[in-house]
């Protein structure tokens, strides 16, 4: 299951975080849909029912639009189907916040969507889960491994600088999307559910379920390509990948009203033995530990304060230099 993630970026951060390449081989930043961007909260501690931000093709807001542009929205975790009648969707008798890649083409809340081709991609940092344990349940931090080391010279291409970005690489979930209308009239409401599948080998003891993962550019770009990959064909893309690394988090996190870098920051779980840290955890230290992050803001300004957003990669050797980043930077989330 998904029942908690972390999306720190600001707005125009997530738009160059999830550029794409379209057809023609042009990179492009997604817009935002109108006034969604002002809805959206950057978050260490996201729960459903508050609004996060996803990717989906512009066809669904757009018929004339062509195939293959996309665009960032924010909406509701928690699927609210179409058909539901109720005035209050907080009135729902059931949790949808998740949906089982198994069951999917079962229920009916995500058959509709699934089978009229509502895909959508969820946005995030990484996300919470919570393993059992003697005393209680731990909860980690899961997320994409950063293998590029940021103080490395990006290799010289054509995209814009203003498009491209060298910053933490987000984690991107299979998700479908309703869009549900009020029955006395308002504002319809978009919302989403990310879709799990069993656990990959590593997480398995953490937990029994994963969020389904995209990785990589194609696999984003199949999922929201509807027209071409219809709905069958897609959910072959649904499957348990042993790609993700993870550190255990503190307790804090178990409170939605704590919402502060601590959330993500490493905690040592036996400080008398402490893991050897692998070659990306090592280039993580290595790099919150080389300058300040104003330093780093400086040195590229091109990307503005994508650097600044960059998360621990290791999980425990390197928390003590991550915990100097954090509070030298004096991170909050921001909503601009």
């Amino acid at each position: 299951m998904c029942g908690r993630t972390a999306c720190t970026l600001a707005p125009d951060e997530l738009r160059r975080a999830c550029s794409y390449r379209n057809r023609a081989g042009q990179r492009r930043k997604p817009r935002w849909r109108d006034g969604d961007a002002d809805k959206y909260r950057p978050s260490y501690n996201k729960n459903p029912q508050s609004m996060s931000p996803v990717l989906l093709s512009q066809r669904h807001f757009d018929k004339e639009a062509p195939v293959d542009k996309r665009v960032l929205a924010s909406m509701r975790w928690g699927l609210v189907p179409s058909w539901f009648k109720e005035s209050d969707p907080s009135k729902m008798q059931y949790s949808t916040s998740n949906c089982r890649s198994e069951n999917i083409l079962q229920k009916k809340s995500y058959k509709d969507p699934m089978l009229k081709g509502q895909r959508c991609v969820i946005l995030a940092d990484g996300f919470y889960e919570w393993q059992k344990v003697e005393k209680g349940k731990q909860p980690f931090f899961i997320y994409f491994p950063q293998t590029r080391e940021p103080s490395q010279e990006p290799k010289k291409t054509e995209d814009d600088p203003a498009t491209s970005w060298t910053g933490w690489r987000l984690l991107t979930m299979a998700g479908v999307f309703d869009c549900w209308t009020p029955p006395d009239g308002g504002e319809p409401l978009y919302s989403y559910s990310i879709i799990t599948v069993s656990a990959s080998p590593n997480l398995q003891s953490i937990h029994d379920r994963m969020p389904a993962i995209l990785d990589g550019e194609e696999e984003v770009r199949r999922w929201l390509d509807f027209g071409e990959v219809k709905s069958l064909e897609a959910l072959k893309l649904l499957q348990s990948k042993n790609i993700l690394t993870f550190h255990p988090v503190s307790s804090l996190v178990n409170n939605t009203r704590n919402n502060s870098p601590e959330c993500l920051q490493p905690v040592d779980l036996n400080s008398k033995k402490e893991p050897k840290p692998t070659a990306s955890s090592k280039m993580m230290a290595n790099w919150l530990s080389s300058s300040s992050p104003s330093k780093r803001k400086e040195s590229c300004t091109s990307e503005s304060k994508e650097e600044q957003e960059s998360k621990p990669q290791i999980r425990r050797k390197s928390a003590g230099g991550l915990q100097q980043w954090l509070q030298g930077a004096n991170k909050k989330p921001r909503t601009k």
